[in-house]
């Protein structure tokens, strides 16, 4: 399959030299935020990831091949593509066998990352178990990637969306370690704390750094996932929070909305209800990922043989 994976020559150069390298996803891009604000955010969060000494590689499908590093060209193309496709590990397959443009969830970009050899990816917040699965069975593909590749996901816990105790019970079954940085809770995404515990808490990434490298020596095969809350003075008001989640969570269940629509459905519904709040709170929670990403990627690289 190697004929179908293309990189930019700025990303394949750093991962000759085992320089840090960072993965980004792109349904921010095209599903979490309208255009052109996905755009922007996506070069936004490629700039933290440089300018925090890493290089970052933003992955997406255009042309029949998974792209590890996208132009902002590309990044243009793949927003205003009609339709484009949402992928996860069921659909990339299809999408680009049909030549589709496609923007890549934590799911996909997992899998994109581990096959080029990048052991860092940033996104928002995982997907996970969603509220009602007990009758539904709606739980994300994003735990069963993390169950099955090896990278470090920093994120600002799962989407607050869904059902957070389920989703860190499931982590942990599966053999996921979830690891605070400056953290003894697993963050709620727009919410510092969760009332949930971590696996372990890390003040710094130097010594976050020496637990992943620890978790990949043992050759256990699972991914790790760095909690990072999100800075104090971006989270939502808890009132505002609480409000916005539960107007969200009714109009799903009201118009029934299911599968790979209740993300993108519920976050523009946070949007409205809060007045554009969660929007800023989510690309806040995303920068600051980039950064300790590529912080945590530059650790890693350090002390590579």
């Amino acid at each position: 399959m190697s004929e179908r994976f293309v990189f930019t020559e700025a990303v394949a150069r750093a991962l000759a030299a085992r320089r840090p390298v960072v993965a980004l996803e792109t349904t921010v891009v095209t599903h979490g935020l309208p255009h052109p604000e996905g755009v922007r955010a996506a070069l936004a969060l490629e700039d933290e990831v440089t300018r925090a000494g890493a290089v970052p590689a933003t992955i997406g499908v255009l042309d029949g091949a998974v792209r590890v590093g996208l132009t902002a060209d590309d990044l243009e193309r793949l927003a205003a593509a009609p339709g484009v496709a949402k992928l996860s590990l069921g659909n990339l397959a299809a999408v680009l066998a049909a030549g589709a443009p496609g923007s890549t969830t934590v799911a996909a970009t997992l899998f994109a990352a581990h096959h080029a050899g990048i052991g860092v990816f940033a996104t928002g917040g995982i997907g996970g178990v969603h509220r009602g699965a007990s009758e539904t069975g709606d739980v994300s593909a994003d735990l069963g990637a993390l169950a099955r590749f090896p990278v470090a996901v920093v994120c600002a816990g799962a989407k607050a969306i869904l059902d957070l105790p389920r989703t860190v019970e499931w982590l942990e079954t599966v053999g996921v370690p979830v690891y605070g940085l400056g953290t003894d809770e697993f963050p709620a995404f727009y919410r510092r704390r969760s009332g949930l515990p971590v696996d372990r808490a890390f003040l710094d990434v130097a010594s976050l750094a020496v637990a992943v490298r620890a978790h990949r020596a043992l050759g256990l095969g699972t991914g790790v996932l760095v909690a990072n809350p999100i800075p104090e003075g971006d989270e939502l008001p808890a009132e505002l929070y609480e409000r916005a989640l539960a107007a969200a969570l009714a109009a799903a269940e009201r118009e029934g909305v299911r599968g790979r629509a209740v993300t993108p459905f519920l976050l523009e519904r946070m949007r409205a209800v809060t007045g554009g709040e969660s929007v800023r709170a989510n690309l806040a929670l995303l920068r600051h990922n980039a950064r300790v990403a590529a912080a945590l990627a530059a650790a890693l690289s350090r002390d590579e043989p």
